[in-house]
């Protein structure tokens, strides 16, 4: 059966868009780095006008989808894109034509063909990292945009950079499940979202396309003992485990949703939860809780009241009248993560096997584990609870580029390999 195609695409028999064929990949790279600079910059006129549109969308405020901004364009520099690529391809030569060569490679990477990716209903700009690595693979791209045309935005001033890039780089709004037939003419399909939303997709996709699903997992933290030796130390992990818990509302994967802290410090796990409290209600002065539905904010109420009904009358909870925040001590082992806006349980735990038991007793599977001490059963935990990062309290919400996000690699999806054995 003949591959469907969408309207306007190049690709030949190779699947390869004959538009970008010829350009070195390294001026695509360039094209990407100069117009993630551009958009870097506070007083960039297109990024003026997405933040306004972002914030409507999502109910995010002003500075949450700054940082967003910036975390996502300051990551996209020339020297940490090339350095992903040669990492895992070897070098970023193997992506050229080589034809008419005196030497040529012994294997090349053709691009996987044309490549579809549906952004995020909650993650900022998430389309846009996929995006670069499969149009530096020299796949044609469409991705399923949201209502606030981050990406075509993007897209535009990346075309500004490198006209082929203008044909190459499409950006679509997204209609959503009724959109999904429209995803069989690909030759791969990047989504996030739930797991079960990953199993229907797969069901309407050809068997040959690629789908390259990123489903649902948590994030989570670990502060260790030996991290807890003054209230100043215990202040920094705060600190960190405050932004990792309050920005995007505690959605998506790289949010704070379950955190652990060891006893035997100077600083009890009470005490730290005490600091926790303190530090959110500073952070969200600045980050203020999103613009959302009356139902969210009753959630929270309904959780911070069943915790102070648990608590009885020794007991203390943090939280604050309008439910903007709520830090329960020490919920029990049986109670899940609330996965509520800007909500946590700081759970007390004598040593890391706790904390696994936690994960498997719930079915957790997590995207990456901040921790405030390195030690090798943390490493084994992130491992076991299936993470894909290891980072410090306050990164969560900012994972390096060359990062496997979900355990997959950035560029090697998009592509396939020829070897020259003549």
């Amino acid at each position: 059966m003949a591959r469907l195609r969408t309207s306007g695409s190049r690709c030949g028999a190779s699947g390869r868009d004959e538009t970008m064929v010829k350009k070195p990949v390294r001026s695509i790279i360039e094209a990407v780095a100069v117009a993630a600079d551009r958009w870097s910059r506070a007083d960039f006129p297109a990024r003026l006008r997405a933040l306004g549109m972002v914030s409507a969308r999502t109910g995010y405020c002003v500075p949450v989808v700054e940082y967003a901004f910036d975390c996502l364009f300051g990551s996209l520099r020339y020297d940490a894109i090339e350095a992903t690529i040669a990492g895992e391809l070897g070098s970023v030569d193997v992506l050229d034509d080589f034809a008419g060569r005196a030497a040529r490679p012994p294997a090349r990477a053709l691009p996987v063909g044309t490549v579809c990716i549906v952004s995020s209903r909650t993650t900022v700009g998430v389309a846009i990292v996929p995006a670069i690595f499969a149009l530096c693979a020299k796949c044609r791209v469409v991705v399923k945009d949201r209502d606030d045309a981050l990406v075509a935005a993007f897209f535009a001033t990346l075309a500004d950079e490198l006209e082929e890039l203008r044909a190459a780089a499409v950006a679509q709004t997204w209609k959503g499940d009724s959109d999904a037939t429209n995803l069989r003419g690909f030759e791969a399909v990047v989504a996030f979202g739930r797991d079960a939303t990953m199993i229907q997709l797969a069901k309407e996709l050809d068997f040959s396309t690629r789908l390259i699903a990123y489903g649902s997992k948590a994030g989570a933290g670990y502060v260790a003992r030996e991290s807890l030796e003054t209230e100043e130390a215990a202040r920094a992990i705060a600190r960190g485990a405050s932004l990792d818990l309050i920005l995007y509302e505690t959605e998506g994967c790289l949010s704070l949703h379950a955190l652990f802290v060891e006893r035997g410090g100077r600083v009890s796990p009470r005490r730290f939860g005490e600091i926790l409290a303190a530090q959110i209600e500073t952070d969200l002065r600045y980050f203020a809780p999103a613009a959302v539905d009356s139902g969210s904010r009753a959630r929270v109420a309904m959780a911070r009241d069943l915790a102070l009904f648990r608590a009885g009358t020794g007991g203390r909870v943090h939280a604050d009248r309008d439910a903007s925040y709520l830090v329960v001590p020490d919920p029990p082992f049986e109670e899940p993560p609330l996965f509520l806006p800007r909500t946590i349980g700081v759970r007390a735990v004598n040593e890391v096997s706790e904390a696994a038991a936690y994960f498997r007793h719930h079915g957790i599977s997590l995207e990456a584990l901040a921790v405030s001490h390195s030690r090798p059963e943390l490493i084994e935990l992130a491992i076991e609870a299936g993470a894909s990062r290891l980072t410090q309290f306050g990164r969560l919400q900012a994972p390096p580029l060359g990062t496997f996000h979900g355990g997959r690699p950035r560029i090697s999806e998009f592509v396939r390999w020829i070897v020259d054995e003549t």
